[in-house]
């Protein structure tokens, strides 16, 4: 199941902060959270008590807590790889190894009594996991998260991030990665933090044109932003995008009609399986809408990424709603409604036979 999810760090933040936060992201759909130990240099009892506090107010919303933990973290807390109870005493659902300890012991932690998940880092590539798996863990145990990249330039390439995400993703397992948030003055654990992302093309790209290219690979099952605080608005957008469909925004190019605003946002939508190397087209407009009027409007040649809403001068293609590849003539009978934005043109590449897809209004 595909999941939203946030980042809490108590060492820079309130109790009041983080639980208003919470409330606000479980209201905008959010399921999950990741906290960060790496940072922290307080005592045993003093994290009992801090993040208990905000873990629990957490579980009130049905949200899973997992916390990041390295060897060094165990070393200083005087935690060992076959006792756990420490993160059971601060009521955490699951710890995240930012660095690896030798595959059995992170074997032997899958075997814990409190029912722990156990996080692998997903960034470092796949004979770690392969190690692990060699040791014969609780596979329904385990899952996968990636790293963020406080640094400008150091975030994953797309070929790395999907090449590791689709061999884990391949084996059954979950693979989570982080998105920046836009907002002004967020933070993270570390000084640093020129934006918090997984894949370095997103670090300056919109918050939700990040979670939808997430979504939109078909590898990902959780999505987190990973500094805080992300704005209200950018939460509010989650409730828009629907993990399991491939969604746009499109910059509209004059005052569609009431037909036009229904077949692009009301409408399902989905890519016909004889694709073209044209356009996407999808065809279902065009019987409910056959009984409509349709008139020419800004009918202009048509550019890589422009939205058509076919007119009436098509006839029987009236009603039909393509996004398109390449550029084209326009011979007048179709209708440039708008186009899809800059920034969102990597997600046409997503649109395959039989994809299904839809138009959100921001």
């Amino acid at each position: 199941m595909a999941r939203f999810g946030i980042c809490i760090y108590p060492e820079h933040s309130t109790q009041s902060e983080i639980k208003k936060y919470i409330e606000k992201s479980a209201k905008a759909g959010c399921k999950r959270i990741f906290s960060c130990l790496l940072s922290v240099e307080k005592s045993k009892n003093e994290i009992i008590d801090e993040f208990r506090d905000w873990i629990d107010y957490a579980h009130s919303f049905d949200m899973e807590v997992i916390l990041d933990v390295a060897p060094f973290v165990f070393q200083r807390l005087g935690i060992t790889y076959n006792d756990l109870s420490f993160f059971n005493e601060i009521h955490a659902d699951g710890i995240r190894l930012d660095e690896g300890f030798d595959g059995m012991k992170e074997a032997v932690m899958t075997y814990n009594p409190y029912e722990l998940k156990i996080e692998i880092n997903a960034s470092t590539g796949t004979k770690y996991l392969e190690n692990i798996l060699s040791y014969n863990p609780r596979k329904d145990r385990i899952i996968t998260c990636h790293n963020f990249y406080p640094q400008r330039y150091t975030g994953l390439s797309q070929e790395h991030f999907e090449n590791t995400s689709k061999y884990i993703k391949s084996m059954n397992f979950n693979v989570a990665a982080f998105v920046t948030s836009q907002n002004e003055n967020t933070f993270g654990p570390w000084n640093v933090s020129e934006g918090l992302c997984t894949l370095e093309n997103h670090r300056n790209l919109p918050l939700h044109v990040q979670i939808r290219h997430m979504f939109a690979m078909g590898f990902i099952d959780d999505v987190i932003i990973a500094n805080c605080y992300a704005s209200d608005s950018e939460l509010d957008i989650l409730s828009k995008i629907d993990p399991y469909k491939l969604t746009f925004t499109v910059d509209k190019e004059y005052e569609l009609s009431d037909v036009e605003m229904k077949i692009l946002y009301e409408h399902e939508h989905i890519v016909r399986g004889d694709i073209s190397e044209y356009m996407a087209r999808s065809t279902q407009p065009r019987i409910t809408f056959k009984n409509s009027s349709i008139k020419p409007c800004n009918t202009r040649d048509i550019k890589k990424g422009d939205v058509i809403i076919l007119n009436y001068n098509y006839d029987r293609y009236k009603g039909e709603l393509h996004v398109a590849f390449k550029d084209m003539k326009n011979d007048g009978n179709k209708n440039v409604i708008g186009r899809i934005p800059e920034n969102e043109i990597i997600l046409i590449d997503y649109m395959k036979p039989w994809t299904p897809f839809k138009f959100i209004n921001i």
